[in-house]
């Protein structure tokens, strides 16, 4: 029988409150392997001036990063997928006993891997398969007496959306969800610049383009329920299923539409900055729900301390209550930071704007309503409690915009309050975003 990701996710916990520290790859994927928001481990965005696998990662973070600390633990530790976006190296990244790390950004075909020290080029093969035969190679083969961690990160379902030959004919009729904020105006007082420009609702037939990107990450997916399936048959063969944790998440959410932007992942919405977190494994209750706020910097102290390695002083994040049977929220404040990436460099002559408004990812088959800017750059805290559910943000730019939702009364934030609510309780979360933009290790934990 087929075991797809939902099947999984019946068998054990699902987080419903997880979130990114940042909306796009590389500062995420940074956190996932670090345990620290991006201003500690200072990859900001995917370029490598941005911090993306440049230098003061690959001298100061990553030799101190989790492959490192468990394989100082005794851990058998094997790696398959994309890294970082600007890993374009033969070297193997510290700690990794096996290493099959992607150069570059998503790729579906005519990719390079380097494989343990060697770079190979690949036209043919689909690359989540690929990974899968690379996942099930080292399951098979691995002494079932030492302790392993393995990390299998395929790029599905990033652009470009190409799903493999077997699936790219399902779904013929799925669209993408018409939540109550798709494809609406917003005003300058609802939200940031950014959102309010031209056009102020996408022209009709740019429906279609949402509906075809929708179902090719639908498509895009199979190929992972099918590798998800492989790895869990394998566990059980080699009857480590029962002693074996799995984490499946993702390190941005994307959004297809709402409040009129087309399709990407650079806002600080729950579209954007939400994502899944099924957790299996050993003493975790079947079919049990967290409401719990997590965030992708917990994973890291998760399996440290599931492996019985003290944690490190200087991570951010924080255990998650796998194996508690408390499953209400605590009170907790998570930061969510974006530095807006749009340059003189990025103007495209193609759309009505000019070089001089720094604007970003600005393309014609998106109407030309630019998905990004330089004061795109944001910092929130998103406060979480058993009665609450609140997000504050502030952008850095000279309009010193702000925008605030009562999440747990309006989920597809459209009504701004951040100019309604007293202002007491917006200094309040304005010195919280203070605190915690320059927080580090236990500090990160703290209520402000």
């Amino acid at each position: 029988m087929v075991k797809t990701l939902g099947q999984i996710a019946n068998q054990g916990i699902t987080f419903l409150n997880a979130f990114t520290t940042s909306p796009i790859c590389c500062p995420s994927r940074s956190s996932i392997l670090t345990g620290k928001y991006a201003h500690n481990h200072k990859t900001y965005n995917n370029s490598l001036s941005g911090g993306c696998y440049g230098s003061f990662w690959k001298k100061t973070i990553e030799p101190l990063a989790l492959p490192v600390l468990l394989s100082n633990a005794g851990y058998d530790t094997f790696f398959a997928g994309k890294y970082l976006n600007e890993y374009y190296s033969k070297a193997v990244p510290s700690g990794w006993s096996q290493w099959f790390g992607l150069h570059g950004n998503s790729r579906y075909y005519n990719f390079t891997v380097t494989e343990n020290g060697k770079a190979t080029s690949y036209s043919n093969e689909y690359f989540t398969d690929y990974l899968n035969s690379r996942a099930i190679g080292f399951l098979q083969k691995m002494n079932v007496e030492n302790p392993f961690f393995a990390m299998i990160a395929p790029p599905a379902p990033h652009a470009p959306f190409t799903p493999a030959a077997r699936h790219q004919n399902l779904f013929p009729d799925a669209k993408a969800v018409r939540t109550p904020n798709f494809n609406i105006s917003s005003s300058s007082l609802q939200k940031h610049w950014l959102l309010t420009m031209e056009p102020s609702t996408l022209p009709a037939e740019f429906s279609d383009e949402i509906d075809s990107i929708h179902r090719k990450r639908w498509q895009t997916l199979m190929a992972v329920d099918d590798m998800v399936e492989n790895i869990v048959t394998v566990l059980e063969e080699k009857k480590l299923l029962d002693k074996t944790y799995i984490f499946y998440t993702s390190d941005n959410g994307f959004h297809l539409g709402q409040f009129s932007q087309a399709y990407d992942k650079r806002q600080p919405y729950e579209t954007d900055i939400r994502v899944p977190l099924l957790v299996r494994g050993p003493s975790i209750k079947p079919k049990s729900v967290h409401d719990s706020a997590v965030a992708l910097i917990d994973i890291v102290p998760t399996i440290l301390a599931l492996a019985n390695v003290e944690l490190p002083s200087s991570i951010d994040g924080r255990p998650l209550p796998l194996n508690s049977d408390e499953t209400t929220a605590t009170e907790r404040q998570i930061l969510i930071e974006y530095w807006g990436e749009g340059t003189l460099e990025t103007h495209n002559p193609l759309c009505p704007w000019s070089a001089e408004d720094r604007l970003q990812l600005c393309t014609v088959d998106a109407a030309c309503h630019c998905q990004d800017a330089w004061n795109n750059t944001f910092n929130c805290v998103r406060h979480l409690a058993q009665d609450l559910n609140f997000v504050y943000c502030e952008f850095k730019d000279d309009q010193n915009f702000v925008e605030a939702y009562d999440i747990a009364n309006d989920l597809y934030q459209m009504d701004n309050i951040a100019y309604e609510i007293l202002p007491s309780v917006r200094a309040k979360y304005s010195l919280a975003l203070q605190n915690l933009s320059a927080c580090v290790g236990p500090t990160c934990n703290m209520i402000y």
